[in-house]
């Protein structure tokens, strides 16, 4: 396993446009190359926290969110699709399902390592999927660790196990909530999290790359939902896990429809009619 220290990330432009890579040809591949990236020390800023809060919709009382973890190690991602290690361009790569586990509670002014690392292929119907695995750890504790999975359109004879639901089967939902997704909250988003990729940003630049209108990020609906669903005090550990369905356009209203169990609940984000699911996911806490 190749380790890659990264002292200082590169701005957010720099990163989007690194992982372009024109010319890349989209062929199958036996493997990923093993390498795992690393922020060695990663201070859990009280700004950045409520910047992100605010734009997810957490109070003050959730303290750190599980899911701001996720834009600490996003970099990481973002330096591994923009090494010509990896086979394929990062432009293009469609987030399927993502799995985050709080193990421990996380406060502001933690010092947290980040580790990102390379997993598993997948066969997928519509190409190759794969697993990338990220950590945060705490002294010598891992106290946050999460699941990504991608998909790379286009690559035929895709190599590894199929590609499974990691939700099971449908469970009759209720209606929960509405919420309003503003036509600028990709921008806000990209803003708190430092993902700025394109699609997101303007309805413009959306089309330039094959949308009819800008999208929400995948991972701000989920932490949007999340909002909506956990406790209102924070809490010492959770996991969630999602896997996305359809883009959500902005901007647009979206559905919150639930099925409440003991500590968690299972959810979907529907369109306004509550007939399309943008996310499919599970919480327990």
């Amino acid at each position: 396993m190749k380790i890659i220290e990264v002292k200082k990330i590169p701005n957010p432009v720099t990163l989007n446009l690194s992982v372009v890579r024109p010319g890349t040809k989209i062929k199958a591949v036996e493997a990923l190359p093993k390498i795992t990236y690393v922020r060695p020390r990663v201070v859990v800023d009280a700004k950045k926290v409520a910047a992100y809060s605010k734009v997810c919709g957490f109070s003050k009382a959730h303290g750190v969110p599980m899911l701001f973890v996720h834009i600490e190690a996003f970099p990481l991602a973002m330096m591994l699709f923009g090494n010509k290690a990896f086979p394929w361009p990062g432009m293009g790569l469609v987030h399927l399902a993502n799995q985050a586990k709080l193990l421990k509670r996380i406060n502001v002014g933690d010092v947290l390592r980040i580790e990102m690392e390379t997993g598993e292929l997948l066969a997928h119907d519509k190409g190759q999927a794969f697993n990338l695995y990220a950590r945060a750890i705490r002294g010598n504790e891992v106290v946050w660790e999460s699941t990504w999975t991608l998909l790379r359109l286009g690559v035929k004879n895709p190599k590894g196990q199929k590609y499974t639901s990691v939700l099971g089967e449908d469970t009759a939902l209720s209606h929960q909530a509405d919420f309003f997704a503003a036509a600028g909250i990709g921008r806000s988003y990209g803003l708190a999290s430092g993902d700025v990729n394109p699609i997101h940003l303007f309805a413009i630049t959306a089309k330039f790359l094959g949308f009819k209108k800008a999208i929400a990020h995948g991972m701000w609906t989920k932490a949007k939902a999340l909002s909506l669903l956990m406790p209102r005090e924070d809490v010492d550990q959770a996991e969630v896990v999602v896997e996305f369905k359809t883009p959500l356009f902005l901007p647009a209203k979206a559905s919150l429809w639930t099925a409440r169990q003991e500590n968690g609940a299972l959810f979907e984000v529907r369109n306004a009619k509550g007939d399309k699911p943008h996310l499919k996911g599970r919480v327990t806490y």
